[in-house]
């Protein structure tokens, strides 16, 4: 048709059957549909998309008719809506080779091109706009959530970004930060909150606020761009500082050897590539790869299910894998530590969490005012009548509702926010009442209680001290679990097992096999170092630890690296290496590799 003929020759049309693999020579036998073809008549025109439609790929059929009958073809893929619900079936870099070239891609389409480019410069080009939500891993969802706030192109705008690097690979870190600068060059302002050491390193401004966390935070110790002349004085109280110009150093984990190890076969799940994967025991194995790799569902979707079922013998069912080999009677109970909610009620907290307000409500019910007035531990509790507030039922707000808008919470006018009725809140325990100490940080919390003679008073703070070291000490005891992040939620999950001492505890005598994902979210230099002390705690007493992860100091820390891609979607779910962290840096082909260097 190239050559401006009436209808399409029967060489042109093998031609496209053999691009497009597909079957148009046996399709072309029938005379019908060379008459169809040779025709200008309108409705045998849509006789032959009909006929084209059940057989050949819509593609092919678009690429033929379009160019030949543009007004015929237009109006029948309208009426049908067939060549957009085709279109959610393509990868993106698919859409953004083939619509731009179509007559009737204007208006509206435009502006969908412009979002689907969007998600092409951050790295999604290979995902279909099919796809569903609970499909996506993190990295994925993060950058969708972007690019809603991204696609838009306004100018003169503040665009104010909190943590946009979570569940990013450093490759695709990079893409980030090209986006970012863009939307900067077309007179846009750009605020990020940020952990991310290329995305700091790429500012135009840095602003660090510190110099620690809680009390001991709070201040601007540095507002400048790195690589000028920076202050000494600003250095010595800046920790960002002090790691990004090498004057503090990464901490280094002394490394442990292995013996054991369990091996995942045949994995085919999503994008997995039919590999064998093995996971050693008794160490730190870090899975990384660029995002959109098959971490989540070689992990999340065969590892953590599969051993689960082999272990309780129910749960649900496997991705797509052949089976389980090596030395599974060496764990006894498998733990997946995610970023979802510690409670499914807004009253719950960290110490509710932890078991450690059991030990605060016993020791406010000792005092003597409170064995006065019979006061036992349930009378300060949320969930329990007697001592809660009765009007917000221990919630401390009340949610008012809208018949047309979204529901309003306030403050509970018969309790302000205290949550408990006056007389509870008249028990003190060294002039501190229930509501004082649920809004102590839990540094706060610590150097209260520590301070102590009562061995009650010094076992909570004990008992609270794994929340510091996951770099959670600025916390509220109180504090209610909706408005924790995923990472802080996932850390108290870590401080929960880190709480459990070897003496009574239901883990005694246990091998538990922990699965992190993302655990360094939201994590600075300074707290990924505890983190990582944390781990090595959990692997002191005989534990394994798999991690999910692109922080590239938690990867050099690793006893073990598993690196998958080697890119995201189809050119992904390959074993790109598996080894230590020093044997990956002389792997060419690995783009975590690259930026270990």
């Amino acid at each position: 048709w190239e050559s401006g003929k009436g209808y399409p020759s029967i060489d042109s049309l093998k031609e496209i059957s053999k691009f497009f693999s597909v079957t148009i020579d046996e399709l072309l036998s029938s005379e019908e549909l060379i008459t169809a073809a040779k025709s200008e008549n309108k409705s045998n025109i849509i006789k032959l998309c009909d006929l084209l439609f059940g057989v050949v790929d819509v593609m092919s059929v678009i690429l033929m008719l379009l160019p030949l009958y543009p007004q015929y073809v237009k109006g029948y893929i309208t009426s049908v809506n067939l060549f957009l619900f085709r279109q959610l079936e393509l990868p993106l870099y698919c859409i953004l080779w083939i619509l731009p070239g179509l007559l009737f891609c204007t208006g509206v389409f435009k502006v969908i091109l412009n979002k689907i480019k969007v998600l092409q410069d951050v790295g999604l080009g290979y995902l279909t706009l099919n796809r569903t939500p609970n499909t996506l891993s993190g990295g994925e969802s993060q950058r969708i959530n972007l690019v809603t706030a991204l696609g838009s192109s306004l100018v003169g705008s503040l665009y104010i970004l909190d943590e946009p690097s979570i569940g990013l690979h450093p490759r695709d870190t990079e893409r980030l930060i090209a986006v970012l600068k863009r939307l900067r060059d077309i007179g846009n302002t750009v605020v990020v909150v940020e952990h991310d050491e290329e995305i700091m390193r790429a500012a135009d401004l840095l602003i660090d606020i510190g110099p620690k966390a809680g009390v001991n935070g709070g201040e601007i110790v540095f507002q400048g761009k790195l690589g000028e002349e920076n202050d000494k004085a600003a250095i010595d109280r800046s920790l960002t500082l002090q790691y990004l110009g090498g004057e503090r150093a990464r901490y280094a984990r002394k490394t442990r050897k292995w013996t054991y190890s369990i091996t995942v076969e045949g994995a085919m799940e999503h994008n997995l590539k039919d590999i064998n994967v093995r996971f050693p025991l008794g160490v730190l194995t870090v899975v990384t790869g660029v995002s959109g790799s098959g971490k989540s569902s070689l992990v999340g979707d065969i590892l953590y299910p599969a051993i689960y079922r082999e272990l309780n013998h129910t749960g649900s069912a496997p991705g797509t894998f052949r089976g389980l080999s090596g030395n599974l009677d060496r764990i006894t109970q498998v733990e997946y530590v995610d970023q979802n909610p510690i409670g499914k009620s807004s009253r719950s907290n960290a110490v509710t969490y932890l078991k450690v307000y059991d030990e605060i409500r016993k020791l406010l019910s000792d005092q003597q005012y409170a064995k006065m007035n019979g006061y036992t531990p349930s009378h300060f509790s949320f969930n329990m009548d007697g001592g809660r507030c009765p009007e917000c039922q221990g919630e401390g707000f009340v949610k008012i509702g809208m018949q047309f808008m979204a529901d309003v919470s306030m403050v509970c006018e018969a309790c302000g926010g205290k949550r408990f009725k006056p007389d509870i809140l008249e028990v003190r325990y060294k002039g501190m009442n229930i509501d004082d100490i649920l809004n102590m940080s839990v540094e706060e919390a610590i150097a209260f209680f520590s301070s102590q003679d009562d061995p009650a008073a010094k076992r909570i703070a004990e008992r609270l001290q794994p929340l510091v070291d996951v770099g959670l000490s600025y916390i509220k005891l109180g504090q209610s679990s909706s408005t924790l992040s995923g990472g802080e939620s996932q850390r108290i999950k870590l401080a929960y097992f880190l709480s459990m001492n070897d003496t009574g505890s239901k883990v005694k005598n246990q091998k538990i096999l922990f699965i992190f994902d993302e655990p360094t979210t939201g994590l600075h230099f300074y707290d990924v170092e505890k983190l990582l002390k944390s781990f090595d705690a959990l692997l002191a007493k005989g534990h394994s630890i798999v991690v999910v992860e692109h922080n590239l100091d938690v990867i050099r820390a690793a006893d073990w690296v598993i690196d998958l891609g080697p890119e995201a979607g189809d050119g992904g779910g390959n074993l790109v290496f598996a080894g230590t962290p020093e044997q990956l840096l002389a792997c060419e082909g690995s783009y975590t590799a690259q930026y270990l260097r």
